[in-house]
């Protein structure tokens, strides 16, 4: 999808001027929301008015009333992984649009803060959606710690990974426990996984995917050249990356739908993948963590090309050369 040429003007601006922009947008809240095609892969910026709720910005499909969800809605669906730009920060994100209560109460929250949210909704008949930015930085829990070497870089991805996994479990075992302490009247929660677990989950998927696909097509066969002794170890994470993407798969497929997704069998999968995942992170790094720590990381920039050397002659200077025996006087 092509960016409008009065998006792109917003967006030139935007960053130009450390995220403020005048005309329409002059003294509001704005964000830059770049998602993934739905369809084709390709990465997409949108300008997009924001309110911030417990600190975390706030999006609203409205597609300005009109009787369609916007583009980027579609997209971030698909791909999760989003990456946002305020003022002159600029950050990834998972996108995780509310659902039912929690979605009307922050809804409300906007309307309080942006009105015009309001006559957007009376104007259409569906509802708009109210999507949260999480912010989806890789640092752990106890702050932020530098990374000086590939194996501080290996590690700190396993660590985000194992987070996210230990996040989808634990949002899938509390909507088991909803599930279970409904009684008497009242909305029983709906069926299905809900948007929240999907989101979560999709984005862990892909990235786990990348990473080892990265490590398949790059790191491996990098490190094989200087550590021939590692071969059987690289064999057997190969292996172990086509085990995981089997369950990978499985949870794909009931991601699929989540209206109609067996909880139970999700959770037979997810707790299938963590015990498969846990077990091949924890050999990754005991095999690959003592040579990583070796290799300085971010990586060196290349060295800036030699000059040329001279021209090679073996010609002599036209002054000090005899002519030939046929040029002799």
């Amino acid at each position: 999808m092509s960016v409008s040429p009065f998006n792109q003007s917003v967006i030139e601006e935007f960053r130009a001027n450390g995220g403020k922009v005048g005309g329409p947008f002059e003294g509001g809240d704005l964000l830059l929301l770049t998602t993934t095609g739905a369809k084709s892969g390709r990465q997409t910026t949108t300008p997009l008015g924001y309110v911030r709720h417990d600190g975390l910005p706030l999006v609203v499909g409205s597609n300005l009333g009109g009787p369609r969800h916007p583009a980027w809605y579609h997209n971030l669906l698909a791909h999760p992984q989003v990456q946002v730009e305020i003022g002159t920060e600029s950050y990834a994100a998972i996108a995780v649009p509310a659902e039912g209560a929690r979605r009307d109460e922050l809804f409300a929250h906007v309307v309080r803060a942006v009105p015009g949210y309001g006559d957007y909704q009376a104007a259409t008949s569906r509802v708009l959606p109210v999507v949260v930015l999480e912010r989806a930085g890789h640092e752990p829990e106890e702050g932020p710690v530098e990374v000086t070497t590939l194996a501080g870089k290996l590690l700190e991805v396993h660590t985000w990974l194992r987070g996210q996994l230990r996040h989808v479990r634990a949002e899938t075992e509390a909507h088991f426990a909803e599930r279970a302490a409904h009684q008497g009247p009242g909305e029983p929660p709906k069926p299905g996984l809900g948007l929240q677990i999907r989101q979560h989950c999709l984005a862990f998927c892909q990235s786990l995917e990348f990473h080892h696909t990265s490590e398949d097509a790059h790191v491996f066969p990098a490190m094989a050249g200087y550590h021939p002794e590692l071969k059987d170890a690289f064999d057997r994470l190969r292996e172990e990356h086509r085990t995981v993407a089997r369950i990978q798969d499985e949870l794909l497929a009931l991601l699929a739908d989540i209206t109609t997704a067996d909880p139970e069998r999700f959770r037979t999968e997810l707790a299938r993948m963590s015990r498969e995942l846990t077990a091949h992170l924890d050999y990754e790094e005991e095999v690959l963590l003592p040579p990583l720590a070796q290799v300085p990381w971010p990586p060196a920039p290349p060295a800036a090309p030699a000059p040329p050397a001279p021209p090679v002659t073996d010609r002599e200077p036209a002054a000090d050369r005899e002519p030939a025996a046929d040029q002799r006087p």
